[in-house]
């Protein structure tokens, strides 16, 4: 069957007049009830508990994340081992978020999978885009990942930096828009 979430995850642009609109805000406000649970935990088992059922998956044992930690909607977050996401960070995933093996994630950093179109006139239509971070990278403290973006394999994003376009491997990105500074 095909469903809003599904539209989404593909890439679709929905607007707000989408007939299942309603569905997409209830399965926010269903992600807000169980965040409120795991932002007052401080029981990293219990955390990754309850992000496992955000998620619809089992959130290996190596994640460590420190909340409070804000999700628009999970079922569309992959989170791989040996990650660590620091305090204050939030991810909007209704396009899709994939986390691979030994990421780091610094506090207040912002991973964005979904905007809007420019035109005043769909302004309030949602514009999906998958947001990919590759093993060993490194998202500096209050970042901005803006969706469809990829970053590569040991890529380090400095701290403030906003990220319009596709990281390369071993590649350190800094500034507003990000621009690559060095390779490693």
């Amino acid at each position: 069957m095909n469903t809003i979430f599904n539209d989404l995850k593909k890439g679709t642009t929905v607007g707000p007049l989408h007939p299942q609109i309603k569905d997409l805000r209830d399965a926010s406000y269903a992600t807000i009830r169980l965040l409120k649970q795991l932002n007052a935990s401080s029981n990293s088992g219990e955390v990754r508990k309850i992000l496992g059922e955000i998620t619809g998956t089992v959130i290996d044992e190596t994640v460590v994340i420190f909340p409070p930690f804000y999700i628009n909607y999970g079922k569309h977050i992959h989170i791989g081992k040996n990650v660590f996401i620091n305090f204050n960070c939030t991810f909007l995933a209704l396009g899709g978020i994939i986390i691979e093996d030994d990421v780091l994630i610094g506090p207040g950093v912002k991973i964005l999978s979904e905007g809007h179109p420019l035109s005043p006139v769909e302004r309030q239509s949602l514009i999906p885009g998958k947001v990919h971070i590759k093993q060993n990278a490194w998202i500096g403290a209050g970042a901005t990942i803006l969706p469809a973006i990829t970053i590569g394999e040991n890529a380090v994003v400095a701290a403030g930096a906003v990220v319009a376009k596709d990281v390369p491997a071993n590649t350190v990105v800094a500034g507003i828009p990000a621009k690559a500074i060095k390779s490693l």
